[in-house]
C-alpha cells in the first residue's frame, strides 16, 4: 500500500537559491543522458525524441533502440543511482554523489561500453553559455540528494496535473516530457497551422533546432526550476498572438513576466494554495485559452471534455473472452 504524503510532502518547499549549484550540476549530467538519447532514437517531429520523463523513481529515458535490442537510463532519485539496463539483462549503476560533470561523462560512456553499447555524442552542453565540454567540465561538482529528492517530488506534481490537461485535448499535443536543455518540463498543444520561421539565439544551439522545435503554431506550458522562489509553472505562445500578456489568466497570483515573455505562477503560491490541483489546472487551462481565442484555434475541432467517458463504463463494455 502507498503511504499517504501530507500536503507538506506532496507540494514540498525547495528554495532555488538553495539548491544551485547542484542544480546546475545536475542539469549538466542530464544533458549527457539527453545526448545519448538523441544519438541511437529516430528523429521525431520537434525533438520529441530527445527529452526525458519522470518516472517512479526520477527521470528516465524510456526505452532507447540499439540495432535490434534496446537499453535505457534512469536517474533514481530515491536509490540515487543513475541506473543503466540492456534488453540482453545487462546492468550497470552509477553512484549520483558529488562529482565533477568531467567524472560523470566518463563513467557513464564508460558503463556504457562495457555493455556493449557504442555511443558517441556531442559532448558540449547546449543551451547554456559558457559551454564547457563535459570532458573538460570540473566547475560543476556538486550533488544535495535531499534537494534532488524535492525536486523530483515537485515534478511529480506538475507531472501528474500536465498530464490531466494534456487529456482535454485531442488535437496534435506533445507528451509531457523533461527538456534537458532548457531544463524544464513541457507539454505542447498545436492548432495545426504553420508558424513563421522561428529566429533562434537560444546561446550554443543552432537556430536550425529551434525552427524544427517550432515550426507550427503552438500553446506551451509547463514547469521549471525558476521564474519564482521555489521554481514556477510557465506558458507562452508562439507565434504570440495581439493582445496574449494582456489577457485575464488565473489564478490571481499568475502574472506576464516580461523579463521571461511568458506567463508564470509561482510555485510557493500554489504551494500555499487552499487547492493546488485547482490552481495549476486553472493556470493552464486560462493560458492556453488566452492562445487558442486571441489566435482563433479551432476549439471545437481540438478540445473534448476529460470526462466524455464514463471509465466504469468502458471497463464493463471490454470483451472478456
Amino acid at each position: 500500500m502507498l503511504e499517504r504524503k501530507t500536503p507538506e510532502q506532496v507540494w514540498p518547499a525547495l528554495r532555488v537559491d538553495d539548491w544551485t549549484d547542484t542544480r546546475n550540476t545536475l542539469h549538466m549530467w542530464t544533458q549527457i543522458v539527453g545526448k545519448i538519447r538523441m544519438a541511437h532514437a529516430p528523429l521525431l517531429n520537434h525533438w520529441w525524441q530527445v527529452p526525458l520523463y519522470v518516472s517512479p523513481r526520477g527521470l528516465t529515458t524510456s526505452s532507447i533502440p540499439y540495432g535490434a535490442e534496446s537499453f535505457d537510463i534512469e536517474f533514481d532519485f530515491l536509490d540515487h543511482e543513475l541506473k543503466i539496463r540492456t534488453s540482453r539483462g545487462g546492468a550497470a549503476g552509477i553512484p549520483l554523489v558529488p562529482k565533477t560533470v568531467a567524472t560523470f561523462y566518463d563513467e557513464t560512456l564508460t558503463a556504457l561500453k562495457e555493455l556493449g553499447v557504442e555511443t558517441h555524442i556531442s559532448a558540449t552542453p547546449n543551451e547554456v553559455d559558457p559551454a564547457i565540454p563535459f570532458a573538460e567540465d570540473t566547475e560543476h561538482r556538486s550533488y544535495d540528494a535531499d534537494a534532488v529528492h524535492l525536486f523530483w517530488r515537485q515534478l511529480l506534481q506538475a507531472d501528474r496535473l500536465i498530464h490531466e490537461f494534456r487529456s482535454r485535448f485531442i488535437g496534435k499535443v506533445s507528451p509531457v516530457h523533461f527538456f534537458w536543455g532548457s531544463f524544464d518540463m513541457a507539454c505542447t498543444r498545436f492548432s495545426g497551422r504553420t508558424a513563421p520561421t522561428h529566429p533562434g539565439g537560444a546561446p550554443n544551439c543552432g537556430d536550425w533546432v529551434m525552427v524544427e522545435g517550432y515550426s507550427h503554431e503552438l500553446s506551451s506550458c509547463g514547469f521549471w526550476p525558476g521564474g519564482g522562489e521555489e521554481g514556477a509553472f510557465y506558458a507562452y505562445a508562439y507565434p504570440q498572438p495581439d493582445g496574449f500578456a494582456d489577457y485575464p489568466v488565473r489564478p490571481a497570483d499568475a502574472f506576464w513576466s516580461k523579463d521571461f515573455v511568458q506567463f508564470l505562477l509561482p510555485y510557493e503560491k500554489v504551494r500555499a494554495a487552499t487547492d493546488p490541483d485547482a490552481a495549476v489546472l486553472d493556470f493552464l487551462q486560462s493560458t492556453y485559452e488566452a492562445d487558442a481565442e486571441l489566435g482563433n484555434w479551432d476549439r471545437n475541432a481540438l478540445e473534448a471534455p476529460p470526462d466524455r467517458l464514463d471509465p466504469f463504463q468502458v471497463h464493463r463494455s471490454r470483451p472478456t473472452g
